[in-house]
């Protein structure tokens, strides 16, 4: 079936085809259910994670946040997905498996955060600020203050899925990016 899904567009989508977007529900759902077993969550959290996923994707295709696929309806819905069980994971005060890769997540990263990007008009000059000087630190500083301050990771969840081996490594990398960070910001402002 996916070959079928290969040859869906956007523009297919958007013409709100309730017939194409059965389809991918119903593709992608028994996958995706394999798929998050391996995270532990009950049933049916599995289920209200792979729905609301479900969810975002429609609702990111059909207000124009997605202009086009760079991988498979699949790998979208499914990146969606991910951070949905995270989160979940870390309401419930779950830990992820120390043996996750998180680097699977880092190559998708940039197609989920496309999709919710801010209409620049929205955003105060601090978060346009930080936006710009985000962007311009390394991955590991990027990856690192997304997980402690955007996804609310605590230190020792950090530790557990990157390559961090105690408290303290942890905190001096996320003290030395923030000083970085402030720096490029800083130097803006005396521009």
């Amino acid at each position: 079936m996916e070959s079928v899904q290969e040859n869906i567009t956007i523009e297919d989508l958007k013409q709100g085809s309730d017939l194409l977007f059965k389809q991918i529900y119903e593709d992608n759902r028994d996958k995706f259910l394999n798929f998050a077993r391996k995270y532990n969550l009950p049933q049916d959290d599995t289920i209200d994670v792979y729905q609301d996923a479900y969810i975002i994707f429609y609702n990111n295709v059909m207000e124009g946040k997605v202009e086009e696929f760079t991988s498979t309806i699949s790998t979208y819905l499914f990146s969606i997905g991910k951070y949905l069980i995270f989160d979940k994971m870390k309401k419930n005060n779950k830990t992820i498996n120390p043996d996750f890769d998180l680097s699977l997540i880092r190559e998708r990263d940039a197609l989920v955060d496309a999709s919710f990007d801010l209409d620049p008009n929205d955003l105060t000059t601090e978060q346009v600020l930080l936006k710009k000087y985000f962007g311009t630190l390394g991955k590991k500083c990027q990856e690192l203050l997304t997980l402690f301050y955007y996804r609310g990771y605590s230190i020792k969840d950090i530790i557990a899925t990157s390559e961090y081996t105690s408290e303290n490594v942890v905190k001096s990398a996320k003290s030395r990016c923030m000083k970085t960070l402030k720096e490029r910001i800083n130097s803006n402002s005396n521009d």
